[in-house]
């Protein structure tokens, strides 16, 4: 179990002296062991440090689901190097920010995102460009980079404290922050589920966990870190495939998942014409976003066998700290099927207001996580840090509420970060993209209720010449990740601001929200 781990450099070291012919990563057709996988683990380490990778390095991984993902993060736990997963949804210029950021030095990329891996190369620093999948324009791939090297079993002797992972979020004047991650708060996150007592959390190595959510996100890594830990298998897609899910699902007789709101939805529509045996499914996890009631209760029908536990967390909280139990769900709905649940043990939520007063129950205000998850800080950025951890507490952003039970509930967001389809979207990053058009004389960037996705991203530009949406919309996906680009784009004459010069959006998203709705000033 997690708990018998000090730090996560001992995880594939443990299985394959335990279970060497146990199947850990199924991709593609393709069954690696765990012996296998601990062989490739301890190449790669050799090398890192060939190389010149060492403790505290920053290695980058920029691509989608592949299980040289999971070797290249064992081999930085096992040499102390810090591993950068990057969104590869991001366009150039904001890899090429990480990545100097980061002070990456050597970079794993997927000859599909070689152009723009080179285009943010530029003026970063990285030296290296090794390929997961295939050799190509003189690099290497990383499997023949890695077995070119005579396994390396030398562990360096991490604590744990030391980060492992520095995971980049959307940043609230434009610029990601990377959280840092260490051993003790992601190992602590693994540990937290047998904590409850409850069956749904127990894993073993006869589990079969299928990782189709992004590895470069946290809900991603932390739920193949998970499955590692307990050395069960991982089924890996490269991406949330809908009809590749279902039929992994199938297949493979997957037991535990983990899938946003937004990929349930799908998953129901695509059941409606191509019904499957889903009844394998032991435990499904859901988060990352809200979801509509109605897509909950037809998802229980659709998986008849399944346990579902709703998960709410952050990056900067290593994943999960608070869920919904089994016992608080019905297909008929309940009352708690609204809210997020309860803290895992261990963990402390308080609700505060802008003076960091504690609340009382049932009164709205900002969600502060005291946990052993939390993050060690944001890289590089003490400002960031000191306003995000106060004494311990890291403060959400989140405004929700607390009932007498200790349930809780998110009301809305203090921060203006809209969430669509599970990813963070900070309206500081969109604003900046549209302002450097020649055109734009002044914008607001807002979310609007979406069926599909939570939320849209919308922007209210004020024009200081001729310019359509269209255009405007083009030239963002220019310089910013597709899925933060505008939906929509509405041209007002001025955009209204309070006494101080405050933009108020509240007013701008009065017309798209119902009453009650999104009320973020």
């Amino acid at each position: 179990m997690a708990q018998d781990f000090e730090t996560l450099a001992e995880l594939t070291q443990a299985h394959a002296a335990a279970t060497p012919d146990k199947v850990a990563i199924v991709f593609e057709g393709a069954r690696l062991t765990y012996q296998g996988l601990h062989e490739r683990v301890l190449c790669s380490v050799a090398a890192l440090r060939a190389q010149g990778v060492g403790a505290g390095d920053r290695v980058g991984w920029l691509g989608l689901n592949h299980p040289d993902y999971v070797v290249l993060m064992n081999a930085c736990f096992r040499i102390g190097a810090v591993l950068v997963s990057i969104n590869a949804r991001l366009v150039a210029r904001e890899i090429a920010y990480i990545l100097a950021d980061a002070g990456i030095g050597l970079l794993v990329s997927e000859t599909q995102f070689l152009d723009v891996a080179v285009a943010a190369q530029q003026g970063s620093g990285v030296g290296t460009i090794i390929l997961t999948d295939a050799p190509h324009a003189g690099r290497a791939a990383f499997a023949d980079w890695a077995a070119a090297h005579a396994p390396d079993a030398m562990l360096h002797p991490a604590g744990a404290e030391d980060i492992a992972l520095q995971l980049y979020t959307s940043g609230t004047t434009g610029f990601p922050k990377g959280a840092l991650l260490s051993h003790r708060a992601l190992l602590g996150t693994i540990a937290k589920g047998g904590l409850t007592g409850e069956s749904w959390s127990s894993w073993d190595e006869d589990d079969a966990c299928l990782v189709a959510m992004p590895l470069f996100h946290i809900g991603g890594t932390g739920w193949a870190l998970h499955a590692l830990a307990a050395g069960a298998t991982m089924v890996i897609l490269p991406r949330p495939d809908i009809a590749g899910i279902v039929g992994a699902v199938e297949r493979e007789r997957i037991t535990k998942m983990f899938a946003v709101p937004a990929v349930l939805g799908a998953i129901l529509q695509h059941l409606d014409g191509a019904p499957a045996d889903l009844t394998s499914l032991t435990e499904l996890l859901y988060g990352a976003s809200p979801i509509p009631l109605d897509i909950l209760r037809r998802s229980m029908l659709a998986f008849p066998n399944a346990s579902f536990i709703q998960c709410y967390g952050a990056t900067e909280t290593s994943g999960t700290v608070v869920y919904l139990p089994p016992g608080d769900h019905h297909p008929d709905g309940t009352a708690r099927m609204s809210g997020c649940g309860k803290p895992f043990p261990g963990n402390a939520v308080r609700i505060i207001d802008a003076d960091g007063n504690t609340l009382p129950v049932g009164v709205v205000g900002e969600v502060a996580i005291r946990s052993v998850s939390n993050m060690t800080g944001y890289h590089n950025n003490p400002e960031a840090t000191a306003k995000a951890m106060v004494d311990g507490w890291y403060r959400t952003g989140d405004a929700g509420f607390l009932d007498a039970d200790g349930y809780l509930t998110i009301h809305d967001r203090v921060k203006d970060m809209i969430v669509s389809g599970a990813e963070n979207i900070y309206p500081a990053e969109v604003e900046n993209a549209l302002h450097e058009h020649p055109m734009v004389a002044d914008c607001a960037v807002i979310g609007v209720p979406d069926v599909r996705w939570g939320e849209a991203v919308k922007a209210i530009v004020v024009r200081k010449g001729a310019v359509d949406a269209d255009e405007l919309i083009t030239f963002a996906r220019s310089r910013i990740a597709a899925f933060k680009v505008p939906k929509t784009i509405d041209f007002v004459a001025v955009l209204p601001r309070n006494a101080s010069g405050k933009i108020l959006k509240k007013e701008l998203r009065a017309p798209y929200w119902p009453e009650g709705g999104r009320q973020v000033g």
